[in-house]
């Protein structure tokens, strides 16, 4: 399999793992997505920018709607900062470069 096929694959698969709920509507609760992060994350340069210790923040951060529970399409966001953050930390740039419309999330106090 390509590696990019393989990427893909395994953010579905990884989702649908820890979201299984015996038919209930596939999303992430707070345990849920403790649990993604404490076993599916081992990287220092990533597991550093999502603390599974402090998961409230984590779930605000991620739970755009407000449900308390993070559905696939916030757990992609999720996935997409944390590969931003590792391109950043790779290349050595700090990614605010005032270009474009920000960064999702800030907003001009």
């Amino acid at each position: 399999m390509a590696r990019l096929d393989q990427v893909i694959t395994n953010i579905v698969d990884i989702f649908m793992d820890y979201s299984e709920d015996g038919g209930k509507k596939r999303q992430l609760n707070k345990e849920e997505l403790k649990k993604v992060f404490e076993q599916e994350m081992q990287s220092p340069e990533l597991k550093g920018n999502i603390n599974a210790d402090d998961i409230e923040e984590a779930m605000e951060m991620l739970d755009k709607n407000h449900d308390g529970e993070v559905n696939f399409r916030e757990f992609c966001r999720c996935v997409s900062v944390l590969a931003k953050c590792y391109y950043h930390k790779k290349t050595g740039r700090g990614g605010k470069k005032g270009k474009g419309k920000g960064q999702e999330g800030e907003q001009e106090g």
